[in-house]
């Protein structure tokens, strides 16, 4: 090897670029600013104020934090669905109103008035939700104008009661223990705000409404042809924004016993600048409860910061405008670049050197060219849509996968007649039959699937165990396309790539990086675990003879290797089958005791040459649009037969890809070799001279049926 291609594989093992843009691809990357920015905040006024980590100071913020934190968290689910609520500082300084009188005038007890608190501050968010959820104003007029209304009720109010709040007194343990007692140091209000943040994080991350929630923000229309009830969606988020709001100002009140006529203003300024400092979009769909409270503390932080300098109040809400306006900038600017930067830096090219391919053209040559396939039988023209893999049952009946999600069956003899076998919504991909017929699938996008004799569709399993330091989730199962079974009943699949999902498994050739893997799922225990990490493009499983190992593919190296999962040998790995003159796809038995392997694609020198020159492909990744991108050749459908040894018995060619011109899969039946592609609208059959015309695939690997 050169020094330059030493130098320049070194690179790319050291400085890994595909992380980049596996982060960036994150969800949690947008909370990435905000954290930093909360940050460096802290570093600052913390160095420069004094007494800033004093336990006092540090109880009183999060008391602060607490109500502030409530407040925003409510505006923040109104603006995850879409609207926008303005009323917040005025729920809040009614709701400090409301309890002040129901303690300190009407001398109710403490649960009684924080209930009536909750539905005051609920009969508020149900206004807003009606007339914008129901009635469908806009969000900014209406909120503007119950901002005002409910701001009136409250000055009103609070000229009428000001001096029976003033004499007013109660001796009220709970009430003192409410706005001033901590449990274990930890300030009580702090730990209920912190109670009902993780509760709302489950809400909006793992259960229903939260992703209702998402949908109804991001896209309205789609939410609704989905079923989502909309208007009532809405209508709870501003019901909540609202609750949320009573319940800070009754914990405001609790804590401070008093109210004044400047209670609440400037604070929906504030939350509406917390929710978007903190990363929430105020185009809808995209928030979290974590970003709402890094942007509540962010707020607090500046704005106590700034008044401890002796900064006067109308300075301090200029300075928050400003900020206001700086976030919804960055935040517009992100939305907007964020899908552009990652296009650019997600697909990642690696070093990938092959060695000169074979010459096809030499007579001598083991995979020497033929058109042996040009004359293939074709069964079901334009009745199938890309069966990537075939598979025979003893009956001689014939099955494969469409892109529709179904698998069809195609009955003997003649095959002229075709079912659907069963609907299962994802692509059908490899399949495998166990030992009670049981008709095993792997599913693009899915996982691995079982149908049942009576057709009953089972998911087996659809994630495997996750890698410690993996940024991408590789614990979901994006291209399960292989499979094989041990006698034992352990199914060894095949996943192509970790990365990308069926509809861009070609991206993953212009990377040339171990995405792949196999992966193992034990049926008597129910588990999943990857058995082989970093294949590159890994696209064949098939058991060996000695039940003990297994032959498995990857593309886009050219090469077919052993591994053992068992015995003596258990955890190694041997090459079969190197430099191969295509890609390797799906592999399965043959009657003598060898194997079949497909080739999807036939190689070619410019993508040879590009492979071992990652700069040129990240280059093209970034310059060029992807359908001019340099993919893999598969206009030329290929099919080996080969030893466990690695020696190439025979080799079937159409070279011009008239009735198969893409061979993703090929299995030996009763004398015959079928032919799937995931390309073709057909299945080939090829009569094969000298087979035995009484194998069966099944026989082999279970024994003869009863």
């Amino acid at each position: 090897m050169a020094q330059s291609d030493t130098l320049i594989r070194l690179r790319y093992r050291v400085f890994p670029d595909h992380l980049i843009g596996e982060l960036l691809a994150k969800s949690w990357i947008d909370n990435a600013i905000p954290f930093i920015a909360l940050i460096a905040v802290i570093a600052a006024f913390g160095s420069i104020t004094p007494d800033f980590f004093a336990l006092s100071n540090l109880s009183d913020l999060g008391r602060q934090v607490a109500e502030f934190g409530l407040v925003v968290l409510g505006l923040a689910i109104v603006v995850i669905s879409g609207g926008i609520d303005l009323s917040v500082g005025a729920v809040f300084s009614l709701a400090v109103l409301f309890a002040l009188l129901g303690v300190n005038v009407l001398a109710w007890s403490i649960p009684l008035v924080l209930v009536a608190t909750l539905a005051l501050g609920v009969v508020c968010g149900a206004l807003n939700g009606m007339l914008i959820g129901y009635l469908r104003l806009r969000a900014f007029l209406t909120t503007l104008v119950t901002l005002i209304i409910f701001r009136s009720i409250y000055e009103i109010a609070f000229l009428h009661f000001s001096t029976a709040l003033v004499s007013g007194n109660i001796d009220s343990n709970l009430w003192d223990f409410l706005g001033a007692g901590s449990v274990l140091g930890i300030p009580f209000s702090l730990l209920l705000a912190v109670l009902i943040a993780l509760i709302w994080h489950m809400v909006l991350s793992r259960m229903r409404p939260g992703w209702r929630l998402m949908a109804v923000g991001g896209a309205r229309r789609s939410a609704y042809n989905a079923g989502i009830n909309v208007r009532r969606t809405v209508f709870f988020a501003y019901v909540w924004s609202s609750g949320l709001a009573a319940l800070a100002g009754f914990l405001f009140a609790a804590r401070l016993g008093s109210t004044g006529s400047d209670t609440g203003i400037g604070l929906e300024v504030s939350a509406l600048t917390a929710v978007v400092l903190g990363g929430n979009s105020l185009g809808g769909g995209r928030g979290s409860v974590s970003k709402a409270v890094m942007g509540a503390l962010l707020v607090l932080i500046l704005t106590n910061s700034l008044i401890n300098f002796g900064v006067t109040g109308p300075v301090t809400s200029m300075i928050l405008g400003c900020v206001l306006i700086g976030a919804v900038f960055i935040d517009m600017r992100w939305l907007k670049n964020r899908e552009k930067l990652l296009s650019k830096v997600y697909v990642a090219p690696t070093y990938l050197a092959l060695p000169a391919p074979p010459r096809a053209s030499d007579p001598g040559s083991p995979y020497a060219l033929n058109d042996k396939l040009r004359n293939v039988e074709i069964i079901g023209q334009g009745l199938v849509e890309g069966p990537e893999d075939i598979i025979l049952d003893r009956d001689d009946n014939l099955y494969c996968g469409t892109r529709q999600g179904d698998i069809v069956r195609f009955l003997a003899p003649d095959y002229k007649q075709h079912e659907i076998f069963a609907h299962i919504g994802g692509h059908p991909l490899g399949m495998a039959f166990d030992r009670t017929d049981n008709l095993l699938v792997c599913i693009g996008g899915m996982g691995l699937y079982q149908v049942a004799p009576d057709r009953q569709v089972t998911k087996l399993t659809d994630e495997t165990n996750r890698r410690l330091f993996s940024i991408v989730d590789d614990s979901r199962l994006r291209l399960a396309d292989d499979l094989d079974i041990a006698p034992d009943g352990r199914v060894y699949f095949s996943e192509a790539t970790v990365r990308y999902e069926q509809e861009d498994w070609a991206t993953d050739a212009v990377e040339g990086r171990g995405n792949g893997r196999v992966i193992c799922y034990d049926p008597r225990s129910g588990t999943t675990r990857t058995e082989i990490h970093n294949l590159v493009f890994a696209n064949g499983v098939a058991l060996a003879s000695d039940g003990q190992s297994f032959l498995f593919a990857e593309a886009w190296t050219c090469r077919i290797s052993r591994y053992w999962f068992d015995g003596p040998r258990k955890g190694q790995t041997a090459p079969v089958l190197s430099n191969l003159p295509g890609y390797p796809s799906n592999i399965n038995r043959s009657s003598d005791g060898h194997y079949w392997v497909a080739l999807l694609g036939m190689r070619t020198p410019a993508l040879d040459l590009a492979q071992a020159m990652p700069g040129f492909r990240r280059r093209m990744a970034r310059r060029v649009a992807p359908d001019l991108w340099l993919y893999p050749n598969i206009n030329t459908g290929c099919v080996i037969r080969f030893s466990e040894t690695g020696e190439v018995k025979e080799t079937l060619w159409d070279l011009g890809g008239v009735n198969h011109p893409m061979v993703t899969s090929v299995r030996e039946h009763k004398g015959y070799l079928y032919l799937g592609g995931i390309s073709n609208n057909r299945i080939g059959r090829y009569k094969l001279d000298g087979a035995d015309p009484t194998w069966c695939a099944l026989d082999s690997y279970w024994g003869k049926s009863a």
